[in-house]
């Protein structure tokens, strides 16, 4: 694509439009794909409760969250008078933008993905560790006690399950031997007994892999660890004061996060656009569709926690964070390393 737009448009203009058209390519269904998730959402938690769910606008109600778009475009943005108003508007918007920067390394196929850096995974971590800061300055600049409380608590949390996301990462580091996305997809391919292109079946990993996916939860702010907007204790967190498109970006930016984990679940450890078994037949299906299912799964795994696990105490989050999950992924670093050196390098 970048070729065609160079030969017709000149070297720089030709690679700024093919970029841009491939990042659109990117954007619009993220976000499109918001507003499915929060309808799937919603059906989940409804089925898992015993109700209809969502079921009034459009045929079996799969309009809803297109009408609740609609609703917070025409409501009016509200701005609290002792707020700082420049900040209070640039929270949402950092977020919102974000969110959306991670999927730029993401691999959706073979070779399909906007830019296949060789520091995809440095470059995610450094990304979505930014994520922090729309919630921080939404909590600081609303002015207000509940808005604050929870972007203290936001930061605290990051921190907290950042770390061991970065440890349980290294794990992966090192048995693929590369921090590019593709290799580690690549990596898995008949990984397990052969014929399985997971290295979730790797027993040395799959510990790794369920940690990673509580500590997705908690980076996400997903219940049991959604204390940022637990509506018992603090109204709603940093969005309190927020009405609007401004709520509307923290909503976007949120469910792009999740998705972005779910995605990362699926690419570090179950295979990404890899089919789940070393069978031709199964390669005949696009791997974007593999990389889809393994999403949806994991999404409804996401909902599915939210449904039924009851939120944790903040000292529950924090003692988690730095008493179990960073001495094991510490711990998982050594066994993972000192394997490989007797095994792979035979030191």
């Amino acid at each position: 694509m970048t070729e065609f737009f160079q030969s017709s448009l000149g070297m720089g203009w030709g690679w700024f439009v093919a970029n841009l058209i491939l990042i659109l390519l990117i954007a619009l269904p993220v976000m499109l794909s918001v507003a499915i998730v929060i309808y799937f959402d919603r059906k989940i938690w409804a089925s898992m409760a015993l109700r209809r769910g969502p079921n009034v606008v459009g045929p079996f109600g799969i309009l809803q969250s297109f009408a609740d778009a609609l609703k917070v475009f025409l409501q009016e943005t509200i701005i609290p008078s002792g707020a700082n108003k420049g900040l209070f508007l640039i929270a949402p918007i950092i977020t919102f933008t974000v969110a959306l920067l991670s999927w730029a390394v993401i691999p959706f196929d073979q070779d399909m993905v906007l830019a296949d850096i060789n520091v995809g995974l440095l470059y995610i971590l450094a990304v979505s560790s930014l994520g922090v800061y729309g919630v921080v300055i939404a909590g600081w600049a609303s002015n207000s006690k509940y808005p604050f409380f929870s972007a203290l608590r936001a930061a605290a949390q990051m921190i907290s399950y950042e770390v061991s996301i970065g440890f349980i990462i290294v794990t992966v580091v090192l048995w693929t031997g590369s921090f590019n996305l593709n290799d580690i997809v690549e990596a898995q391919r008949g990984h397990g007994l052969g014929f399985i292109n997971w290295y979730g079946f790797n027993l040395l990993l799959y510990p790794m892999a369920v940690l990673f996916l509580i500590s997705s939860l908690a980076e996400t702010a997903r219940a049991p660890f959604d204390l940022t907007e637990a509506e018992s204790e603090l109204v709603a967190g940093y969005q309190t004061e927020y009405s609007s498109m401004a709520f509307a970006l923290f909503w976007l930016g949120e469910y792009a996060n999740v998705l972005l984990m779910c995605t990362l679940n699926a690419v570090l450890f179950w295979g990404g656009w890899l089919p789940p078994f070393e069978w031709a037949p199964l390669y005949a299906v696009p791997g974007i569709f593999w990389l889809i299912l393994k999403i949806s799964a994991f999404f409804f795994i996401f909902s599915w926690v939210k449904a039924t696990v009851p939120r944790y105490r903040y000292d529950q989050l924090m003692r988690l964070g730095w008493k179990v999950f960073l001495p094991i992924s510490l711990l998982w670093i050594f066994l993972v390393s000192g394997y490989l050196m007797l095994t792979r390098y035979g030191v």
